[in-house]
């Protein structure tokens, strides 16, 4: 599961969301190393090469993660930064291990599993540019059910970090996985004492994928939690407020520090 390890400082581990890979985060990787951590990127089961065991629903990748960790990490204390799937994972590994757990960070996280049981924006096109849809290219039509302000150079990075990772990832292995999505429990509920470590947790206004109101709907229990709903954002809202996504992470870096 691990991708890379990078640096040196205090260990932040990184997990991506489904169908992609470890690259759909690394447009944080220059501001976390500025800041001084060290990262540890996670590739999900479903990224090439895949085991012939690989796990094949979440609860599995879960108890999966939290042995990798364990194993890569022994009793190293570090933070987690989970992203849509990852970061129900993030969520998990946090509460499962919240003895040597720093804090938590989720961006655009599924905290409600199934997208039918979940509170979703309407589907909403702030900005359309025909110059964006060009350079997405053959990805055109993907970039666009999930751009809300279009650009050329989110189209580029939509087709770099979401769409090539797609393509590469084990479709067999990503529709097991979809059938049994949900964790046996969710993280809050196993473990319902308030999450008093500096977490953040950030959210698209326009994001029909995960939306933003069920993670708001857990406010009490991340009782030292910042939580930003922005604007002009979709399900990638890293790529579309960049700026903004990477001043609010490095504040999350800086409560930890602190």
């Amino acid at each position: 599961m691990i991708a890379h390890d990078l640096g040196s400082g205090p260990v932040l581990v990184l997990v991506h969301g489904f169908g992609v890979d470890h690259r759909i985060l690394l447009p944080l990787d220059r501001a976390l190393a500025d800041a001084g951590w060290r990262r540890v990127y996670i590739d999900l089961p479903w990224v090439p090469p895949v085991a012939d065991d690989a796990p094949d629903s979440t609860q599995k990748i879960a108890d999966g993660l939290v042995a990798e960790l364990r194993n890569h990490l022994g009793d190293e204390p570090f933070a987690i930064l989970g992203s849509s799937f990852g970061g129900m994972l993030a969520r998990h590994v946090a509460h499962e291990l919240r003895a040597q757990l720093r804090g938590l960070a989720t961006l655009v996280g599924a905290f409600v599993p199934y997208a039918t049981d979940r509170i979703l924006p309407d589907r909403t096109i702030l900005v359309e540019d025909e110059a964006a849809l060009q350079a997405a290219g053959d990805e055109a039509a993907d970039y666009a059910e999930v751009a809300v302000v279009q650009s050329a150079d989110t189209a580029r990075a939509f087709v770099e970090l979401v769409a090539a990772p797609r393509r590469a990832a084990d479709e067999a292995l990503l529709t097991r996985i979809a059938g049994d999505y949900a964790l046996d429990r969710e993280p809050e509920a196993a473990h319902p004492e308030p999450f008093d470590l500096p977490s953040l947790h950030v959210f698209g206004r326009q994001d029909q994928v995960t939306g933003f109101e069920d993670g708001l709907a857990l406010r009490a229990h991340y009782s030292r939690g910042t939580f930003a709903v922005l604007d002009a954002g979709g399900h990638n809202v890293h790529l579309e407020r960049p700026a903004l996504v990477e001043a609010l992470v490095t504040d999350w870096l800086a409560r930890m520090d602190a």
